[in-house]
């Protein structure tokens, strides 16, 4: 559902509790930790002290809630935990506190961050696919499925909301997950100045201001400007970024306009092959040289929400909410010229213009002791596509790495338009459930008019119908139970259908959506200075999508059968002093293919395999000890299991795991409020050598993201208050 009340509901957010997981391992090759053991962990938990704050969300609920309430898996991460991971660049800093959500950082600004949840979301190459994504309510996943992250104002945000598991079907189609960014809303005049430094040449200035006005108006308006010359030659990169919310509210009414600009030219060091990745992280393909692999993106996007209450009568509020939006990307791919002899072949150098926008109204009831949202949704964007050779000339004159002849000219469209309807009821004070519904059509278009090669033409439409149940009960002070089902549907998105199995022409319109079903069982525990979180989970998938062909960089899905995932998420937050608090986040997760089908250069494979991309354990930790006149130091551990790279699962990432400290400490600046701020970190402290990410299914084998070595962070604030 998409959910546009972010109405500055400020998240109670104590200390950040986050998942604890005991591993016990079945008696089968890779097999993953059992679900049972986690709940021997939760008996063993019942002697600790307890938790008392609550944090509210509004993600997947049909009003601001309790976490604790919420008959679903939702970790909030708050603001503090966001500044305190890093330079607040990618979402992967601070997400790897999240139980069954996989945020890898490619250490690659020409790629997106690797995101997936629970499994879903784990094929994509590129960009986003499988998961549903909002910054203050407007999406930035498109109507096909697939989304970017990268214009994310995290230095603005107030707290970022990330649902798993059933529920997220509400959100429509690819909703595999959900992660929700809220900025904050001003409480006072102020403006904040930030300089970072760090290794491989990270440079960033940040400026932000922000000041509620007269008569219900508030105002925050941000700014940065990030350079890094990265570990891997050919890995440098430029961010420009720029947010402003201007926000008016009275007693009935509240209105909230978001403007977003983004500009982020880099270079692309590519993956690396076993043997490249084995010499050591500072490998770089020789191609990305030759050709001077790089992409430039720019975006800009605004949304504008306005929502009425209602002072009496059945119905409580309505909301209407509208945004649109304008991305371009060029991208040089290394692709060779011989292969380019083709005639379907679409060229080496990617370069689209996006046009998107999209509205959604809603209004809330009071009915029958219920809440009640119904709404309807719609989104589109159009693509003007191009495709070009990245070479011009011939034998001693050719010159690689640049734009040369058109290949490929099309408009592609994507549109999904979706009803919608969420109920919620308290039975009694101890038994609550809730019931949604979603029902929605995507449709998918391409207009080629690169006429020269064929006519690639084509359209597709599927119709979904997503429901989803919840049931919870407190069954003792501080502890509440849930379960939850959940059906979900993910369509092919716009790439996926570009091209015909064996690498051939014309517009895929034989690949069937995926569905799946998704059963969830939970517990949540609040006392004094407690926090524990469990859940069980098991979904089941029938068409499947997976890469059948990928060979010079044109690949073609096809659905392949049947999967299971199943596994174990468990989030612990434990205060044992006031000085001290410590936290523990684990996931176990068992995602393999059910059906063989014809992939590994044509032979059959799949049944029994892992899925690629998705790891069967995660975990991360930490230890914090905090004073008012040393300030608060810091010890994290982040371990990652080992992750198939391709779906033949001859090649694999190993697990690793690496350890931070940081250091940090605010100096008041006089009275009022103004203060500097330091934040010292030291990243990867054993220097381990280890894939940050894999690039699932690569055609060439050139699976493997080099992480990060050892290194060093500072950054500065400066906080003025007018």
């Amino acid at each position: 559902m998409s959910l546009w009340h972010n109405d500055g509901v400020s998240a109670v957010l104590a200390a950040a509790a986050e998942p604890a997981f005991i591993e016990l391992v079945k008696n089968r090759p890779h097999a993953s930790p059992s679900p049972v053991a986690t709940l021997c962990a939760a008996v063993v938990l019942t002697a600790l002290p307890a938790w008392g704050q609550q944090t509210v969300v509004i993600t997947g609920s049909v009003v601001e809630r309790a976490a604790e309430d919420a008959p679903y898996a939702i970790t909030v991460v708050d603001q503090d935990s966001l500044r305190q991971a890093g330079p607040m660049i990618n979402l992967s800093e601070a997400l790897v506190q999240v139980p069954g959500l996989v945020v890898n950082d490619r250490s690659n600004y020409a790629q997106d961050l690797q995101l997936s949840s629970r499994g879903y979301g784990a094929r994509a190459t590129f960009g986003v696919r499988g998961l549903r994504l909002y910054a203050d309510g407007i999406p930035a996943s498109g109507p096909d499925g697939q989304g970017q992250v990268s214009h994310f104002d995290i230095a603005g945000a107030e707290r970022v909301e990330v649902l798993r598991g059933p529920f997220s079907a509400l959100y429509g189609n690819s909703s595999g997950g959900v992660i929700s960014i809220f900025t904050a809303r001003p409480q006072r005049a102020e403006v904040q100045a930030e300089l970072d430094a760090g290794g491989f040449g990270l440079r960033q200035l940040r400026f932000s201001a922000a000041a509620p006005l007269d008569n219900g108006l508030d105002l925050r308006a941000s700014a940065s400007s990030m350079e890094i010359e990265g570990f891997r030659p050919q890995s440098a990169a430029r961010k420009q970024q720029a947010a402003a919310r201007l926000g008016w509210r009275d007693d009935r009414n509240q209105v909230t306009a978001v403007l977003n600009y983004l500009d982020q030219p880099a270079q692309d060091p590519l993956g690396l092959t076993q043997e490249q990745f084995d010499l050591g992280p500072d490998q770089t393909d020789p191609r990305a040289i030759q050709y001077n692999t790089r992409k430039e993106a720019r975006q800009t996007q605004l949304g504008l929400s306005w929502r009425h209450r209602y002072e009496a009568g059945a119905l409580r509020d309505a909301t209407l909410a509208a945004y649109a939006g304008e991305r371009s990307v060029t991208q040089w791919l290394s692709i060779p010229p011989f292969v380019q002899q083709n005639p379907l072949q679409g060229g080496a150098v990617v370069d689209f213009d996006r046009h998107y926008g999209g509205l959604d109204a809603r209004t809330r009831w009071a009915v029958g002791g219920a809440d009640l949202v119904v709404g309807v949704a719609l989104d589109n964007q159009r693509d003007d596509r191009r495709g070009y050779e990245n070479f011009v000339g011939s034998g001693d004159d050719q010159v690689l790495g640049v734009t040369g002849a058109l290949r490929r000219d099309e408009v592609n469209r994507a549109e999904t338009r979706d009803v919608y309807a969420q109920a919620e009821w308290a039975f009694t004070p101890a038994l609550g459930a809730s019931l949604g519904l979603r029902s929605g059509r995507v449709e998918l278009s391409s207009k080629d008019a690169f006429l020269s090669n064929g006519d690639d033409s084509g359209d597709v439409s599927y119709h979904y119908t997503t429901p989803v149940a919840g049931l919870r009960w407190q069954a003792a002070p501080g502890l509440k139970l849930y379960a939850s089902y959940g059906r979900g549907y993910e369509s092919p998105t716009l790439g996926e259908v570009a091209y015909q199995v064996g690498g051939t022409g014309g517009f895929n319109t034989g690949l069937k959506a995926q569905q799946s079903g998704q059963v969830e069982v939970g517990a949540k525990w609040r006392r004094q200075t407690l926090s524990l979180d469990l859940a069980l989970f098991e979904a089941r998938t029938k068409d499947e999508l997976g890469v059948i062909y990928n060979q010079y960089g044109r690949a073609a899905y096809g659905n392949v059968g049947s999967t299971r995932r199943y596994g174990a998420e468990m989030s612990l937050g434990w205060k044992p002093a006031p000085a001290w608090r410590t936290q523990f986040v684990a996931s176990s997760l068992d995602a393999r293919y059910k059906d063989d089908f014809l992939d590994c250069e044509g032979s059959p494979c799949g049944a029994g395999n892992r899925i690629a991309g998705a790891p069967d354990a995660s975990g991360w930790a930490e230890l914090a000890w905090q004073d008012a006149r040393w300030g608060e130091f810091g010890l994290e551990w982040h371990a990652v299991g080992r992750v198939a790279a391709n779906d033949a699962n001859d090649a694999f990432a190993g697990g690793y795991a690496t350890g931070a400290l940081r250091w940090s400490k605010s100096y008041p600046l006089g009275h009022g409020g103004a203060r500097m701020e330091w934040l010292l970190r030291l990243n990867n402290l054993a220097d381990r050598h280890y894939a940050g990410s894999v690039i699932v299914n690569d055609g060439n084998r050139r699976y493997f993201e080099p992480g990060a070595p050892r290194n060093g962070f500072v950054a500065l604030r400066l906080v003025g208050v007018l």
